[in-house]
Protein backbone atom coordinates (compact mmCIF):
# COMPACT_ATOMS: atom_id res chain seq x y z
CA UNK A 1 0.00 0.00 0.00
CA UNK A 2 1.43 3.64 -0.73
CA UNK A 3 0.08 6.50 0.69
CA UNK A 4 0.79 9.72 -0.63
CA UNK A 5 1.24 12.98 1.23
CA UNK A 6 0.75 16.68 0.18
CA UNK A 7 1.03 19.75 2.24
CA UNK A 8 -1.71 22.17 2.13
CA UNK A 9 -1.83 25.88 2.60
CA UNK A 10 -2.12 25.28 6.72
CA UNK A 11 1.56 24.46 7.29
CA UNK A 12 0.20 22.29 11.02
CA UNK A 13 -1.86 19.82 8.19
CA UNK A 14 -0.99 17.42 5.98
CA UNK A 15 -3.27 15.69 3.77
CA UNK A 16 -2.55 11.99 3.76
CA UNK A 17 -3.48 9.98 0.35
CA UNK A 18 -4.33 6.38 1.01
CA UNK A 19 -5.41 5.58 -2.77
CA UNK A 20 -8.59 3.90 -1.76
CA UNK A 21 -12.07 6.22 -0.08
CA UNK A 22 -11.81 6.51 3.66
CA UNK A 23 -15.57 8.52 3.48
CA UNK A 24 -18.77 7.48 1.33
CA UNK A 25 -19.78 11.32 1.25
CA UNK A 26 -19.52 13.96 3.79
CA UNK A 27 -16.40 15.37 6.25
CA UNK A 28 -15.41 13.78 9.46
CA UNK A 29 -14.01 16.38 12.10
CA UNK A 30 -12.16 15.34 14.86
CA UNK A 31 -11.13 18.19 17.18
CA UNK A 32 -9.33 16.29 19.78
CA UNK A 33 -8.78 12.63 21.41
CA UNK A 34 -12.53 11.86 23.08
CA UNK A 35 -14.31 12.89 19.69
CA UNK A 36 -11.76 10.04 18.21
CA UNK A 37 -13.18 7.89 20.17
CA UNK A 38 -15.88 6.60 17.81
CA UNK A 39 -13.27 5.70 15.27
CA UNK A 40 -10.28 3.44 15.54
CA UNK A 41 -7.86 5.28 12.86
CA UNK A 42 -8.40 8.47 14.55
CA UNK A 43 -8.01 6.91 17.76
CA UNK A 44 -4.71 5.74 16.59
CA UNK A 45 -3.68 9.22 14.71
CA UNK A 46 -4.59 11.10 18.53
CA UNK A 47 -2.10 8.21 19.95
CA UNK A 48 0.96 9.74 18.10
CA UNK A 49 2.25 12.44 20.44
CA UNK A 50 2.04 16.16 18.77
CA UNK A 51 -1.51 15.40 16.81
CA UNK A 52 -4.23 17.76 18.02
CA UNK A 53 -6.54 17.43 15.16
CA UNK A 54 -7.89 14.46 12.27
CA UNK A 55 -9.76 15.27 9.48
CA UNK A 56 -11.29 12.48 6.88
CA UNK A 57 -12.47 13.49 3.36
CA UNK A 58 -13.79 11.07 0.49
CA UNK A 59 -10.26 10.31 -0.13
CA UNK A 60 -7.91 11.98 2.27
CA UNK A 61 -7.12 12.19 5.88
CA UNK A 62 -5.63 15.50 7.22
CA UNK A 63 -3.68 15.33 10.17
CA UNK A 64 -3.30 18.79 12.58
CA UNK A 65 -0.10 18.90 15.00
CA UNK A 66 1.55 20.87 17.30
CA UNK A 67 4.85 23.18 17.16
CA UNK A 68 6.39 19.49 16.80
CA UNK A 69 8.00 18.83 13.80
CA UNK A 70 7.00 16.82 10.74
CA UNK A 71 10.14 14.90 10.10
CA UNK A 72 8.97 13.04 13.61
CA UNK A 73 5.34 12.54 12.72
CA UNK A 74 4.78 11.91 9.71
CA UNK A 75 6.30 8.18 10.09
CA UNK A 76 3.87 7.50 12.89
CA UNK A 77 1.39 8.94 10.94
CA UNK A 78 1.78 7.40 7.54
CA UNK A 79 2.30 3.47 9.67
CA UNK A 80 -0.92 4.08 11.90
CA UNK A 81 -2.83 4.62 8.41
CA UNK A 82 -1.08 1.86 6.37
CA UNK A 83 -1.96 -0.76 9.50
CA UNK A 84 -5.78 0.04 9.64
CA UNK A 85 -6.19 -0.08 6.30
CA UNK A 86 -4.24 -3.23 6.00
CA UNK A 87 -5.72 -4.64 9.00
CA UNK A 88 -9.52 -4.94 7.17
CA UNK A 89 -10.74 -2.73 10.29
CA UNK A 90 -13.98 -0.49 9.94
CA UNK A 91 -13.78 3.65 9.85
CA UNK A 92 -16.18 3.74 12.67
CA UNK A 93 -16.13 1.83 15.99
CA UNK A 94 -20.13 1.25 15.74
CA UNK A 95 -19.95 0.62 11.55
CA UNK A 96 -22.12 3.78 10.91
CA UNK A 97 -20.58 5.96 8.52
CA UNK A 98 -22.47 8.69 9.51
CA UNK A 99 -20.38 12.47 9.36
CA UNK A 100 -20.65 16.02 10.20
CA UNK A 101 -23.00 17.33 7.76
CA UNK A 102 -26.67 16.07 9.16
CA UNK A 103 -25.74 17.80 12.51
CA UNK A 104 -24.11 20.70 10.60
CA UNK A 105 -27.88 21.13 8.55
CA UNK A 106 -30.02 20.84 11.71
CA UNK A 107 -27.72 23.61 13.37
CA UNK A 108 -28.34 26.39 10.31
CA UNK A 109 -30.19 29.44 10.57
CA UNK A 110 -31.58 31.33 8.16
CA UNK A 111 -35.06 33.59 7.29
CA UNK A 112 -37.88 31.56 5.33
CA UNK A 113 -37.67 34.69 3.38
CA UNK A 114 -33.90 34.47 2.35
CA UNK A 115 -34.67 30.78 1.28
CA UNK A 116 -34.04 31.13 -2.35
CA UNK A 117 -31.02 33.04 -1.53
CA UNK A 118 -29.59 30.91 0.89
CA UNK A 119 -30.31 27.63 -1.83
CA UNK A 120 -27.74 30.07 -4.63
CA UNK A 121 -25.36 30.16 -1.67
CA UNK A 122 -25.41 26.61 -0.93
CA UNK A 123 -25.15 26.11 -4.78
CA UNK A 124 -21.93 27.98 -5.43
CA UNK A 125 -20.59 26.62 -2.46
CA UNK A 126 -21.15 22.91 -3.20
CA UNK A 127 -20.22 23.01 -6.63
CA UNK A 128 -17.25 25.95 -6.56
CA UNK A 129 -16.03 26.18 -3.30
CA UNK A 130 -15.75 22.95 -1.64
CA UNK A 131 -13.88 20.99 -4.59
CA UNK A 132 -11.66 23.56 -4.29
CA UNK A 133 -11.02 23.22 -0.05
CA UNK A 134 -10.85 19.55 -0.64
CA UNK A 135 -8.24 19.40 -2.86
CA UNK A 136 -6.20 21.46 0.31
CA UNK A 137 -7.35 18.68 2.52
CA UNK A 138 -9.92 20.64 4.23
CA UNK A 139 -13.84 21.51 4.03
CA UNK A 140 -16.05 25.04 4.13
CA UNK A 141 -19.64 24.51 4.65
CA UNK A 142 -22.70 26.69 5.21
CA UNK A 143 -23.75 27.55 8.71
CA UNK A 144 -26.19 30.52 8.11
CA UNK A 145 -27.15 33.79 6.73
CA UNK A 146 -28.35 36.92 8.38
CA UNK A 147 -28.31 40.66 7.03
CA UNK A 148 -26.74 40.14 4.06
CA UNK A 149 -24.02 38.21 5.93
CA UNK A 150 -22.80 34.36 5.44
CA UNK A 151 -21.66 32.14 8.04
CA UNK A 152 -19.21 29.53 6.79
CA UNK A 153 -17.44 26.87 9.20
CA UNK A 154 -13.91 25.88 8.38
CA UNK A 155 -12.75 22.23 9.17
CA UNK A 156 -9.55 20.66 8.66
CA UNK A 157 -6.79 21.87 6.97
CA UNK A 158 -8.58 25.14 6.67
CA UNK A 159 -9.40 25.74 10.74
CA UNK A 160 -6.60 27.77 11.65
CA UNK A 161 -4.80 28.13 8.18
CA UNK A 162 -2.88 31.64 8.02
CA UNK A 163 -4.60 32.23 5.07
CA UNK A 164 -8.33 31.50 5.71
CA UNK A 165 -8.90 35.22 6.27
CA UNK A 166 -7.78 35.87 2.57
CA UNK A 167 -9.72 32.50 1.39
CA UNK A 168 -12.99 34.19 2.76
CA UNK A 169 -12.14 37.64 2.20
CA UNK A 170 -11.01 37.46 -1.20
CA UNK A 171 -11.64 34.33 -3.16
CA UNK A 172 -15.29 33.25 -1.50
CA UNK A 173 -16.69 36.58 -0.60
CA UNK A 174 -16.00 37.81 -3.88
CA UNK A 175 -17.42 34.86 -5.35
CA UNK A 176 -20.73 35.06 -3.79
CA UNK A 177 -21.07 38.79 -3.84
CA UNK A 178 -20.57 38.45 -7.64
CA UNK A 179 -23.65 35.55 -8.08
CA UNK A 180 -25.96 37.02 -5.12
CA UNK A 181 -26.16 40.74 -4.80
CA UNK A 182 -27.85 40.36 -1.54
CA UNK A 183 -24.76 39.23 -0.15
CA UNK A 184 -22.16 41.70 1.77
CA UNK A 185 -19.92 40.01 3.63
CA UNK A 186 -18.75 36.20 4.69
CA UNK A 187 -17.39 35.56 8.29
CA UNK A 188 -15.97 32.12 9.80
CA UNK A 189 -18.31 30.67 12.70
Amino acid sequence: MFIQTEATPNPATLKFIPGRAVLDSGTMEFANREAAARSPLAEKLFGVQGVTGVFYGADFVTVTKDDSDWQHLKPAILGAIMEHYMSGAPLFADGSVTNDEAADEEDEFFSENDAETVATIKDLIETRVRPAVASDGGDITFRGFRDGVVYLNMKGSCAGCPSSTATLQHGIQNLLKHFVPDVVEVRPM
